[in-house]
């Protein structure tokens, strides 16, 4: 009975919880080219590093 329950409530969280997450909005043009290219920039740096470090050995 107790597993018929929580399979009823996990299907009502899912069912509801996406309709009060896009309930809040946000600013229609959020920017994030800054931080994304730090974040890119630093992934590809990291990564020729550690080819570099596989090669040497």
């Amino acid at each position: 009975m107790k597993d018929k329950i929580y399979r009823i409530a996990i299907a009502v969280m899912m069912v509801c919880l996406p309709m009060t997450i896009f309930a809040q909005g946000g600013p229609p043009a959020t920017p994030i080219d800054g931080g994304l290219s730090l974040l890119l920039a630093a992934g590809g740096a990291y990564g020729i590093r550690q080819i570099a470090k596989s090669r040497k050995k």
